[in-house]
């Protein structure tokens, strides 16, 4: 991998056209997650959650994805667009989730308890994708919770928020993997009282990855894009919002006359609930990545076929054509 160019020897180029015209040149698709920076949001080609992106990307005749998120979003694009150039500005670009989750103890831990299916988030490396009988996002997860049979053994990884939120809500018992978000995992449930009774009667709109005490105070508990239409569909005019803060740019768009508040940190000021992994894509790095083509996804084909078909049962599963007989077959 190329090592990047010092910001300086950039200074003076206009980057917003000096992208706008490598896009054309390389025929590229930019996206961009919602936990970007405002200017990237800005000039992506689509915004979105992880998978939604991967598959717009994949349904257009583009030669390269740039995927300005993090690195297992770009393994995803990688996986449902084999003949693409995927490119990721920053390849530090990670998951705390991700981290947690190492291909190998997760093999371990499946191979300890063969009667259990494995429901893995999509907050996964390819490589744990492809160890997986089931992927599920946060908007998809509870559809194709309710269609497996109740006497089947579940492990649920690597978020054990979600795991846990899944489990109480379905009253399911499941084996859950101890990764955190640590966005997520940052917000404080003191700092969040204090902010409910100085907006007495505001809704709390949290992502699924949050913790208990966090999850106990929401008023709507949904994915990104969930909680951006509930947004745009409330009653009221003020929202807290207790995910990544990057999001409430799109409220912001979507509905200019309302107040979007992000939910406090652990000291009521701290900016920990931003993800620091996001963080690292800049306009900068965007630009060197689609001139040189670098840092590029390459998956081992083995592991895209694996990973792949425990995405494409996710996507049967969703819109409920798969039947329940068919969970956990080879």
């Amino acid at each position: 991998m190329n090592a990047p160019t010092p910001r300086e020897n950039l200074q003076g180029l206009d980057l917003l056209a000096e992208i706008n015209r490598l896009k054309k040149e390389r025929n590229a698709v930019i996206l961009a997650h919602y936990y970007q920076k405002p200017e990237i949001q800005d000039l992506a080609d689509f915004v979105g959650d992880s998978l939604e992106l991967s598959k717009r990307a994949a349904e257009t005749d583009a030669d390269v994805i740039a995927f300005c998120g993090v690195r297992f979003m770009a393994e995803t694009a990688k996986i449902l667009s084999p003949e693409k150039t995927v490119i990721l500005p920053d390849m530090a670009a990670g998951c705390s989730l991700e981290d947690a989750c190492p291909p190998g103890k997760f093999k371990a831990f499946r191979e300890a308890h063969p009667d259990h299916i494995a429901l893995t988030y999509i907050n996964c490396s390819a490589e744990v994708k492809a160890l997986s009988d089931i992927i599920v996002t946060s908007s998809s997860a509870e559809t194709i919770l309710s269609q497996i049979p109740l006497d089947q053994k579940i492990i649920f990884g690597p978020d054990r928020h979600l795991g846990g939120y899944l489990s109480r809500k379905f009253n399911r018992e499941m084996l859950l993997w101890p990764g955190v978000c640590i966005v997520h995992e940052a917000f404080s449930e003191t700092e969040l009282l204090k902010l409910k009774a100085q907006y007495p009667g505001v809704p709390v709109a949290a992502h699924p990855e949050c913790p208990p005490h966090i999850i106990d105070h929401s008023d709507y508990v949904g994915s990104t894009s969930g909680i951006l239409q509930f947004a745009q569909t409330m009653e009221g005019d003020t929202l807290i919002v207790a995910t990544e803060p990057h999001i409430i740019h799109q409220m912001e768009k979507a509905e200019p006359g309302k107040t979007f508040i992000g939910a406090p940190g652990a000291d009521g000021n701290c900016a920990c609930n931003i993800c620091p992994y996001m963080a690292l894509n800049t306009m900068e790095k965007l630009y060197l990545a689609l001139r040189d083509l670098t840092p590029q996804i390459h998956l081992d084909e083995n592991v895209r076929l694996a990973a792949k078909k425990s995405l494409d049962r996710m996507l049967e599963m969703a819109s409920g054509t798969v039947g329940k007989g068919d969970l956990g077959r080879a």
